[in-house]
């Protein structure tokens, strides 16, 4: 798909939340049979956040979205939607969004969830684009949040050392064409919806079951290196599809945002595209993978950092189950 809208989005405020609780490679040797180097070595993960008893999905998305207002400059009463992207929701019912809305002063705001698991946060700004290209909204808030160590099986030494919780967001407002978003694409893939998944806990193995919970449904599952594969050709693909749309070429690109999954991942990704390490963004080390709260978080801490200013020209991309995966071309 590919719309050449008038008006586009810009991102005009970011903002990011991690818990306080760290649980580090050396905290992880005391749970399972893992160690420092193996993890360090296969994901380049040294460290993750994780959220404290008491602490849930919508505490990280409050604290982020105000932040990403705060930024902006934008009165909650301002905004006009909230799309929360997350695979792991404070409930199933209502949605996250909808629990936020009240805390966070949204009052004039309509708010919904989506999931695409760690394509979230770019299929949400895809979703808020289309309501600011026909003048539906003015002020999107988009938040990527995930609390994904409440549902790691903390017995797999291959996934339980990949995840870390926390929230990142953007405020979104039109842009002209020329600004802001240049391109963006999405795509889904449900063929290997079983890479990447969690059984447990739906209308297939309702979470009423003690028998599901023994046999580990309700946690995280991931074939690790069919996932690899296909993560690695999918964003590198994908990327180049709308590098070609803009006729952009990689010496181009100021700075370039893979969905923070695995540290070998990252590099291939990158490497395939053409891209030097100086231009590839990576804070996977001390954050985990993040699911939706990845990009969002990655480009908050960027800024703080002075490796992403306004006028870059940035690429982003995501990869993540349903198989989903999405990216896009902006100008910061």
């Amino acid at each position: 798909m590919n719309d050449d809208f008038t008006t586009t989005v810009r991102f005009a405020g970011l903002g990011r939340f991690l818990p306080e609780k760290i649980l580090t490679n050396s905290d992880l040797e005391k749970i399972v049979e893992t160690s420092d180097e193996w993890i360090t070595t296969r994901t380049g993960i040294k460290e993750r956040r994780m959220v404290a008893d008491g602490e849930a999905l919508v505490d990280l998305v409050v604290r982020a979205g105000a932040a990403a207002l705060e930024d902006a400059g934008v009165a909650p009463d301002e905004v006009d939607m909230m799309i929360v992207a997350t695979a792991t929701p404070e409930q199933p019912i209502p949605a996250s969004a909808a629990i936020a809305q009240p805390r966070m002063g949204l009052v004039n705001a309509v708010c919904f969830d989506i999931s695409a698991a760690c394509s979230g946060f770019t299929f949400a700004v895809n979703v808020a684009r289309q309501f600011i290209a026909t003048g539906s909204a003015r002020n999107v808030l988009v938040v990527g949040a995930e609390c994904l160590t409440r549902y790691c099986d903390w017995t797999d030494r291959k996934t339980c050392v990949l995840f870390g919780d926390g929230a990142g967001a953007a405020l979104l407002q039109p842009a002209p064409a020329g600004e802001g978003i240049l391109q963006i694409d999405w795509r889904t893939d449900g063929n290997f919806s079983d890479l990447i998944c969690m059984p447990g806990g739906g209308s297939r193995i309702p979470p009423n079951s003690h028998e599901s919970i023994d046999q580990g449904h309700p946690f995280i599952k991931m074939k690790g290196n069919e996932t690899f594969k296909v993560a690695v050709r999918a964003m590198t693909e994908l990327s180049k599809v709308i590098l070609e749309r803009a006729g952009i070429g990689p010496d181009e690109i100021d700075l370039f945002f893979p969905h923070q999954a695995n540290q070998r991942i990252i590099q291939a990704v990158g490497k395939r595209l053409g891209l030097t390490d100086q231009q590839v963004f990576s804070n996977v080390a001390y954050v985990g993978n993040t699911s939706a709260a990845s990009i969002p978080m990655a480009m908050a801490d960027a800024v703080e950092q002075g490796r992403l200013k306004r006028g870059d020209l940035v690429l982003a991309t995501a990869f993540g189950g349903g198989l989903t995966w999405g990216s896009m071309l902006f100008r910061f």
